[in-house]
Parts: structure tokens; sequence; C-alpha cells
């Protein structure tokens, strides 16, 4: 039997702003289930809950973007944090 661990978000604080509030990340996937990239909205309710695997994954992603990467602190938090 397969653990299918499904209770992570992804978390982004804008580092110039700590008292602003922080956003989640939101999958997207291709029809056939492929990741292609995240979006981060402010609505936790309607974030993407992962797997540790698939944190990881789009953290890698949110961190390849050159052009938010070095604003943002990205971290994996559990769903009822």
């Amino acid at each position: 039997m397969e653990n299918n661990d499904q209770r992570y978000l992804v978390q982004q604080n804008k580092i110039s702003e700590p008292s602003k509030p922080p956003v989640f990340a939101r999958v997207m996937r291709s029809k056939e289930g492929l990741f292609e990239g995240v979006s981060f909205i402010k609505n936790k309710d309607k974030a993407t809950v992962m797997t540790v695997a698939e944190a990881q994954e789009a953290m890698a992603w949110a961190a390849k973007k050159k052009s938010a990467a070095h604003e943002y602190a990205t971290k994996i938090i559990c769903v009822g944090q």
C-alpha cells in the first residue's frame, strides 16, 4: 500500500514587506497531468494541497523565476499552519 501524503502548501512572503499577507501556490497542470508551473494566489483555501515531492517541484519552479525569486521567501508548510 502506497502512502500518498498530500498535506503541504507552498507559501511565499515578500521580504521587503513583512507585514504583507503571504501568498500560496496553485499548481498549473496540462491535460495529461504534467506539471507546467505555479501561480501564487492570496486565497489559502484555493491553493493546491501537495505531497512533499510536488511542493519541492513547485519551490524549484518558483526559484527559477528571475524577476521575483529574490523578492520572496518561499517555504513548504503543513496544511494546518
